[in-house]
C-alpha cells in the first residue's frame, strides 16, 4: 500500500497570524508540507525564506494562483477585509481553503463562501484555534465526566491591558475591516460558548469605546441565553488593569476557575515548536482549580493542542472527510456578532430566528 503524501499548502500572510501560527504549525503536523507563502512585506518575505527555505515565496495571491497546480489548500492569514475575496479566489482555483477567524468580515459573506464551497465541492474550515486551548479542552473533560454536575452558569473572558491602542486595521471603524474585540476576541468566546451549549436563543450586549477617538470596540460584554436555557457571560476587553478568571463556571456539584491564558501562544511567539520535546516544558499555562465551597482542589489543565487541528486538516483533507471546524458553525457566530452589535447599539435583547 502506497503512503499517503503531504497536503501541499500556500499561506497568504506573513504578520502576526501567518508568521506565529499558521507557518509553525503547518511546518510541524505529520502530513502537511508549506510549500508557498505570500508577502508583500520584503522583511517579512526574508524572514520567512530563512525560516522555510524549501518553501517557494510570492509576492501577491495572484501569483499563486498561476501555481495552484503545485497545491492542494490555501490558509488565508491577511486581515479580515480580504478573507472573503481571498478565499473566494481559491475555491475558484481549485484549492481547498483554510481561513483564520473570522470567516468574512459579515454573516452574508461567510454564507456566500460556503455555499460556493459546497457547489464545488471543496475543502473549507475555519482556524478557531481556542478550541485546542488547554483550559478548554480541560472543561469539557470536566462537563463530560460529570465533575461539575449540572452546568448552571458559564462565564469566560479574553481580557488584555494596553493602554494605547495599537493601531492599524483592527481599531478601524470601516464595516468590511471587522476590527474591534467583539471580532478579535469575542469570535474565540462565542465560538467555545457555541461548543459547549449548542445554539443561541437572545443576545444581549454592551459595546463600549475606552480609547479616546476610538472608531470601535475595546471593552464588551455579550450575554447570551442559549436554546436549552444556559447563560452564557462573555467579556472581552483590551483595557482591563486586572485581568480576572479566564473561566469561572458553576455547577451543581463543583465550579471550575482558570486563572490565565493559555500558554501555546506565547511559546509561539518565542519561537518554540510543538513538534519539539521541550514543547511541553516552554507553555507556560493558566493555574485552575475545582472548588465546591469551601473545598478547593488545585488542578492541572489538561495540555493545549493546537497542532491538532492542522493535523486533522491533513487527515481529513485526504479522506474527503468533514473538516475539524464546520464552517456553518463559524457562521453562527458571525449571526451572534452581528447580534451583539444591533443590542448594543438599540439597548435591548436581540432574538435569533432559527430555521
Amino acid at each position: 500500500m502506497s503512503q499517503a503524501r503531504d497536503v501541499r499548502v500556500g499561506l497568504i500572510g506573513y504578520g502576526l497570524a501567518g508568521s506565529v501560527f499558521h507557518a509553525p504549525l503547518i511546518d510541524a503536523a505529520e502530513g502537511m508540507q508549506l510549500a508557498a507563502i505570500v508577502t508583500s512585506n520584503p522583511e517579512r518575505a526574508a524572514e520567512a525564506q530563512t525560516t522555510y527555505p524549501e518553501a517557494t515565496l510570492y509576492a501577491t495571491p495572484a501569483q499563486l494562483w498561476q501555481a495552484a497546480e503545485t497545491l492542494d489548500l490555501v490558509v488565508v492569514a491577511s486581515p479580515n477585509r480580504t478573507h472573503k475575496p481571498l478565499a473566494m479566489a481559491a475555491l475558484h482555483a481549485g484549492l481547498g481553503v483554510v481561513v483564520d477567524k473570522p470567516l468574512a468580515a459579515s454573516a452574508e459573506d461567510a454564507r456566500e463562501l460556503i455555499e460556493e464551497a459546497e457547489r464545488l465541492g471543496l475543502f473549507l474550515t475555519v482556524f478557531q484555534n481556542r478550541r485546542w486551548d488547554g483550559d478548554f479542552l480541560t472543561l469539557q473533560r470536566l462537563r463530560d465526566d460529570g465533575e461539575l454536575g449540572e452546568i448552571r452558569r458559564f462565564e469566560s473572558r479574553f481580557e488584555r491591558w494596553r493602554p494605547e491602542p495599537k493601531g492599524g486595521w483592527r481599531q478601524s471603524g470601516a464595516p468590511g475591516e471587522a476590527g474591534g474585540v467583539l471580532y478579535d476576541l469575542g469570535a474565540h468566546l462565542i465560538d467555545q460558548a457555541l461548543m459547549l451549549f449548542g445554539p443561541v436563543r437572545s443576545v444581549y450586549a454592551e459595546l463600549e469605546h475606552r480609547y479616546p477617538d476610538a472608531e470601535v470596540d475595546d471593552d464588551t460584554f455579550v450575554a447570551l441565553t442559549h436554546e436549552n436555557g444556559m447563560r452564557s457571560h462573555l467579556w472581552m476587553s483590551s483595557v482591563a488593569p486586572e485581568c480576572a478568571v479566564r473561566f469561572r463556571v458553576l455547577g451543581s456539584r463543583a465550579a471550575y476557575c482558570s486563572v490565565g491564558l493559555d500558554g501555546q501562544e506565547n511559546a509561539l511567539k518565542a519561537g518554540a515548536r510543538p513538534d519539539q520535546p521541550d514543547w511541553r516544558d516552554v507553555v507556560e499555562d493558566g493555574q485552575a482549580r475545582l472548588v465546591a465551597g469551601s473545598e478547593e482542589k488545585p488542578l492541572d489543565n489538561d495540555p493545549g493542542q493546537y497542532l491538532r487541528f492542522y493535523e486533522l486538516v491533513g487527515q481529513r483533507f485526504l479522506a474527503g472527510e468533514a473538516p475539524p471546524v464546520d464552517p456553518r458553525e463559524a457562521l453562527a457566530g458571525l449571526e451572534i456578532i452581528a447580534a451583539a452589535q444591533h443590542a448594543s447599539a438599540e439597548g435591548g435583547v436581540v432574538e435569533l430566528a432559527h430555521d
